[in-house]
């Protein structure tokens, strides 16, 4: 376990707090966390701090690293108040769509990291993916590295446009593994087995599923083949999802569909 330096969370709700307890995991020290809700509250103890706003936190702290974890809506009010501690820290945002450039200029400039996590961050096994803005130097990447990776697997790119099929894929990718599941289980309920017997089955398969994956050197393609034998159930269900090539079109369009809305959020 490694001491952490002094952090800044502004915004202690889902991903924030996930955030905040893999710190705790890793050796965290000192942090602030600031969030005028009062569920963020019991997010105080053991070298955390909760404030209510800006103003509140207190004088001297200086921290290393400044995560802006806010509502993107609400950027525009709440991120100038934080433009002072650009001068030694590093910004490490995970609002979706908010480019560098617009978070720069809500801060008044600063080193600045552009990340996308996505929810299995609450157990530590979630994906972020990160840009490094100019003037982020190799320390404060490395830094940004490290609190991003307490959740979970943590890839750079160098294209900062990248991170919006990013978030299409791994950001929203829960939810289509989730509605994956609904599907599963409605259907199970249509063919008419129990509705517990539905539910455990649709998210057990989904479980297991990914922990042979996890646990195999095998491609997602090569496992699926593994399953499916030819001429038998498996094999008959595919034909249907497949047929007319509607199942992986309709996703590949619903991929662009996010990715074009994620840079048009951007502004």
């Amino acid at each position: 376990m490694i001491a952490l330096p002094n952090l800044l969370l502004v915004g202690g709700g889902r991903m924030g707090s996930a955030l905040l307890a893999g710190w705790r995991e890793q050796g965290l020290s000192q942090a602030v966390v600031v969030d005028p809700s009062e569920a963020a509250r019991a997010l105080a103890g053991d070298g955390v701090t909760v404030v209510a706003s800006a103003d509140e936190i207190p004088a001297g702290f200086a921290p290393a690293a400044v995560v802006l974890a806010v509502k993107p809506q609400n950027a525009g009010a709440v991120l100038p108040a934080y433009g002072r501690f650009g001068g030694r820290a590093v910004f490490i945002s995970i609002m979706a769509g908010k480019t560098v450039a617009g978070i720069g200029a809500l801060l008044g400039g600063g080193a600045i990291v552009r990340a996308m996590p996505n929810t299995p961050a609450a157990v530590r096994q979630g994906v972020t993916v990160a840009y490094a803005g100019e003037g982020v130097s190799a320390a404060q990447r490395g830094l940004a590295e490290t609190l991003l990776g307490a959740t979970g697997a943590v890839a750079w790119v160098e294209e900062e446009a990248l991170l919006d099929p990013v978030t299409a894929i791994s950001g929203g990718g829960p939810a289509y593994v989730f509605l994956l599941t609904e599907l599963m289980e409605q259907a199970g309920l249509a063919l008419g087995l129990p509705g517990e017997l539905a539910k455990m089955m649709a998210r057990q398969t989904v479980i297991g599923s990914a922990a042979l994956m996890a646990a195999s050197s095998e491609t997602p393609e090569a496992l699926r083949v593994a399953v499916t034998s030819p001429g038998g159930t498996t094999a008959e269900a595919l034909k249907v999802l497949r047929a007319d090539d509607a199942w992986p079109k309709n996703f590949l369009d619903a991929m662009k569909a996010a990715t074009e809305r994620s840079h048009a959020l951007s502004g």
